[in-house]
């Protein structure tokens, strides 16, 4: 609620019904709110544009003249609202399940793979640490063919960062690039260009149809299995939830950069473009052979067993 004078406002919205003026008390806007809410709540079940049009004017009219507190706790309740409606639940369900491929598994799904144009890209996934929008998006003029180094503009934060691309996977790129030149031209540069028969108007193919091969390739590999289904809001479908997704590739190169760093989390998070190192260690996936064998050194249970044996000679 307003807790303070709305000073020299006038609106005629038929949301904030007015004039409201100078020195107006919180509680007279406080009244007329809960007064309006009761109308909306009716009003809203088949809203027209006028009457969300007028809603954003009064809006408009009155959030300049709020504190800060109070403008960050009506962005909590309205944020509050979106979360209940329209986001999925965040809050992981797979507790200790690797999300991630394993070196078996990511050995069979890429033998799946008959197409030279999506061996690249996962490969870019699984090898760099690409997000699924990262890696569609990869352009020639990104790539400096003196230092393997790819210019890339981090999907999530978006700063512009740079990695080092390893020297199978360069040479694979150059002779796709060579191989498919003209596709490459003609879509201004993307190297994974979409078919001129595809409909859009972007020159790379999409993430939705990448997701969709993916999908393929993992049912023709064997691998597709899922753990359970979506929390879906309002109602809606629930999906089956696939413990391999395009996002597994990621955890796949983050895992395994870790391990070749003797698990370094500094040098992963750079790697995986974290700006906080704990976002990183939710991608490190430890098998349960190297957790149990670490718990057995770290806690002395050759030891105990020792001890027992001892015990028990007669």
């Amino acid at each position: 609620m307003v807790r303070r004078h709305v000073d020299n406002v006038k609106t005629r919205s038929s949301i904030l019904r007015g004039p409201i003026s100078g020195n107006t008390r919180t509680k007279a806007v406080c009244e007329h709110t809960d007064k309006q809410a009761k109308v909306l709540s009716l009003k809203f079940d088949s809203p027209s544009k006028s009457d969300f049009l007028d809603y954003k004017n009064g809006l408009d009219l009155l959030l300049p003249n709020l504190a800060k507190h109070e403008v960050e706790e009506l962005r909590s309740v309205i944020h509050q609202h979106y979360v209940k409606r329209f986001k999925r639940s965040r809050i992981p369900k797979y507790g200790n399940l690797n999300k991630g491929f394993t070196e078996q598994e990511l050995n069979i799904f890429f033998r799946a793979i008959d197409s030279e144009k999506f061996r690249l890209l996962f490969s870019f996934q699984a090898q760099l640490g690409l997000r699924i929008g990262e890696a569609v998006s990869v352009n020639v003029k990104d790539i400096n063919f003196d230092t393997r180094e790819l210019t890339v503009k981090t999907e999530k934060a978006q700063v512009i960062d740079t990695c080092l691309i390893p020297v199978p996977l360069f040479q694979q790129t150059l002779a796709f690039i060579n191989r498919n030149s003209e596709n490459i031209e003609n879509s201004e540069g993307y190297v994974f260009f979409k078919e001129w028969q595809s409909h859009g108007k972007l020159k790379h193919v999409e993430v939705n149809y990448v997701r969709n091969r993916f999908t393929h390739y993992l049912a023709k590999a064997g691998l597709s299995t899922s753990y359970g289904i979506s929390d879906e809001p309002d109602g809606r479908r629930v999906r089956q939830l696939h413990r391999l997704t395009t996002h597994s590739l990621r955890h796949y190169a983050i895992t395994s950069f870790s391990r070749q760093t003797n698990g370094n989390v500094v040098l992963a998070s750079r790697f995986a473009r974290h700006s906080d190192p704990s976002t990183t260690m939710t991608y490190i996936s430890t098998r349960k052979e190297e957790l149990y064998k670490e718990i057995d050194n770290t806690f002395g249970l050759s030891k105990a067993q020792s001890l027992k044996a001892r015990l028990s000679m007669p």
